[in-house]
């Protein structure tokens, strides 16, 4: 019936998506180590809020960012200091009663993360510190994020929400508890759609690999902020640790142009303005 029901154009079929099996003997001409990792938390604020459930999945994948198969499989439930919040337990539906007397067991995670060559967060900016702040296990990991570095909308995506992915992909799930989401994230990762030469993964592999620069466009004239919004630059009062300018993030063969914009059009000077070089191993990392 669904079957019959694609072929008349008239309508698009969505299917539960199935975990995939873990295996205990992965083919060897998959010889790389990768993480699917997501987080459930009582708030946004990494140095207030904690972690409630921690979801990973293992997987091996070879140089061409091909991927292999599962490899192993955690979820942890942990009860926070204090009541999971309303709005959490509405997004989540993890209530306190689910987490009372439940630790995260570092051990079996760390098994997993520990032979891991990166990991991958579907927003490695809220993850990564979240993960850090919880355990030492996660520290001098290269990290990847899979809604910043694959451009979904050239891949024909309407957005890079999970839940969109996921359901332009031909698929749905119980979205919002951690393992669940690694496994939809897997999924989304691996499916090449038509007319696509290369997968998502392959993509995020490649540019994981990549070295980027972060330029502070440190005390540019008042005047030519707006410009550099329009650019892409983003305003840091300093309170996070950065320096207190507007900043942007490139790829490292963009520096010498985004040097000659800043000396050119903003302070009109030979300037020198501070630039970071950052790696996986540094991005996504709190300040």
């Amino acid at each position: 019936m669904a079957r019959h029901l694609e072929t008349t154009g008239n309508y698009r079929i969505l299917r539960r998506l199935q975990p995939r099996l873990t295996v205990e003997n992965p083919r060897p001409e998959f010889p790389r180590r990768g993480i699917v990792l997501d987080t459930e938390t009582t708030g946004l604020n990494y140095r207030t809020d904690e972690i409630i459930e921690i979801g990973a999945i293992a997987f091996t994948f070879n140089d061409e960012g091909e991927f292999g198969d599962v490899t192993g499989v955690y979820g942890g439930l942990q009860q926070p200091k204090i009541p999971i919040p309303a709005d959490i337990t509405r997004l989540t539906g993890i209530t306190d009663e689910m987490v009372s007397g439940n630790i995260i067991d570092t051990a079996l995670l760390a098994a997993l993360i520990e032979p891991a060559d990166f990991i991958i967060a579907h927003n490695a900016g809220f993850d990564r510190p979240f993960c850090e702040a919880f355990s030492p296990i996660f520290a001098h990991k290269a990290w990847a994020c899979s809604v910043s570095e694959i451009d979904w909308s050239a891949r024909g995506f309407e957005g890079s929400k999970l839940g969109y992915l996921i359901g332009q992909s031909g698929y749905f799930h119980d979205g919002h508890r951690a393992v669940d989401d690694c496994f939809a994230l897997l999924e989304v990762l691996e499916q090449a759609r038509a007319g696509a030469t290369t997968s998502p993964f392959s993509e995020l592999y490649l540019a994981s690999k990549q070295s980027r620069v972060r330029i502070y466009a440190e005390n540019s004239p008042f005047d030519m902020k707006d410009h550099l919004k329009a650019r892409g630059y983003r305003w840091s009062d300093g309170s996070d640790g950065r320096v207190k300018s507007w900043w942007v993030e490139l790829a490292e063969e963009k520096l010498d142009d985004e040097l000659h914009f800043l000396r050119t059009e903003i302070y009109r000077w030979d300037v020198d303005p501070p630039v970071n070089y950052l790696t996986a191993f540094d991005r996504f990392r709190a300040v």
